[in-house]
C-alpha cells in the first residue's frame, strides 16, 4: 500500500515540519495568541492542552493557513501554509453536520478534492489511495455506510481517513477524544503509532494530561502565551499546570508524581492527569 502514498510536493526536509515564530493573533484588540514560539520535526506527535479559551483552536487555524496572524510567521518544511496542501485540520465530531446523507467513501473522497479540483472525475489512483486509507483506519468494511449512522469512534476515524486521502503530512486534529469511549480511544491512539511510522506530524488538542504524559512526544501548554513545550516529564508540572489552568486543578503531590483533581474527575499519573 505505501507506493499509493507517494509525494507530490518537494519539502525542505532539513526544514522542521512546523516552525511557528513569535506568532501573535489579535481579536478586536483581544490576543488569542501572544509570541508564541516553537519547532516541530518530522512524525512528532505533540498534545496541545490548555483551558478553554486558550488559543488551541486559534493555533491551528494560523498553522493551517486559514488564518492570518497579526504578527510573526508559521512555515511547514520551509514554505508558508498557502504554498501547502499537505497540512489537513481533523475537526471537532460536534462542529460536522452528520446528517448530510453522504456515505464513508464520499467523505474520504472529499480529501482528494484539493489534488484532482472540483469538475474532474476522481483517477484509478485516487480511488485506490482511498481504499488504502480507508484500510488503514480499519474501516473499509463501512465504505457504503452513511456516516451518521455510525458509532462516534467510527466517525472519527472516517475524519482520519479524509486527511489521509488529502495526503497530509502535517494533521491538526482538535479533541478526537471527546465523547469517545476507552475503546475507541485506544483505537484512534493506535491509528496515530501508524501515522508516526509513516512520519505524519500531528499536533492533538486534548484536555488529558494523562494521555499527554503517556502516550506523545511532546507537551504544548497555551494560555494565549506558550507556557511550557517538552517533554512530558519536562512540563507536566505543578507549576506549569497551575498557571495555565488556575482553580480548575487542585495538585498533590505524592511518591514523587503528581495527582491533578478537577471539577469532571481524577486520576492518578507521573506528571500530570486529566483537567
Amino acid at each position: 500500500m505505501g507506493s499509493v502514498f507517494r509525494k507530490i510536493h518537494v519539502h525542505d526536509t532539513s526544514a522542521p515540519s512546523v516552525a511557528v515564530r513569535g506568532v501573535t493573533v489579535e481579536y478586536d484588540g483581544v490576543k488569542a495568541l501572544e509570541d508564541v514560539t516553537f519547532e516541530l520535526r518530522r512524525g512528532e506527535r505533540v498534545a496541545v492542552v490548555g483551558p478553554n479559551g486558550a488559543g488551541k483552536s486559534t493555533l491551528f487555524k494560523v498553522i493551517a493557513g486559514v488564518l492570518e496572524p497579526s504578527k510573526g510567521e508559521v512555515m511547514l518544511y520551509g514554505g508558508e501554509p498557502s504554498r501547502h496542501i499537505c497540512v489537513s485540520y481533523v475537526p471537532q465530531r460536534s462542529q460536522v453536520d452528520l446528517t448530510f446523507p453522504v456515505t464513508v467513501w464520499d467523505v474520504v473522497m472529499m480529501g482528494r478534492v484539493g489534488r484532482i479540483g472540483l469538475l474532474r472525475w476522481p483517477s484509478r489512483r485516487d480511488r485506490e489511495l482511498v481504499q488504502a486509507c480507508l484500510e488503514l483506519v480499519g474501516i473499509a468494511d463501512l465504505a457504503d455506510r452513511q456516516i451518521g449512522g455510525l458509532s462516534g469512534g467510527q466517525q472519527q476515524r472516517v475524519f482520519i481517513a479524509r486527511a489521509l486521502a488529502q495526503e497530509a503530512e502535517v494533521m491538526l486534529m482538535d479533541e478526537p477524544f471527546t465523547g469517545l469511549d476507552v475503546s475507541s480511544r485506544e483505537e484512534i491512539l493506535q491509528i496515530l503509532d501508524r501515522l508516526q511510522e509513516r512520519e505524519v506530524t500531528v499536533l492533538v488538542a486534548t484536555h488529558d494530561l494523562s494521555q499527554a504524559a503517556q502516550r506523545f512526544d511532546r507537551v504544548l501548554i497555551l494560555k494565549q502565551k506558550l507556557l511550557g513545550f517538552g517533554s512530558p516529564d519536562q512540563v507536566l508540572n505543578p507549576e506549569i499546570l497551575q498557571e495555565a489552568f488556575g482553580e480548575q486543578l487542585h495538585l498533590m503531590g505524592a511518591d514523587g508524581s503528581v495527582i491533578v483533581f478537577s471539577n469532571v474527575g481524577c486520576c492518578g499519573a507521573r506528571g500530570g492527569d486529566n483537567e
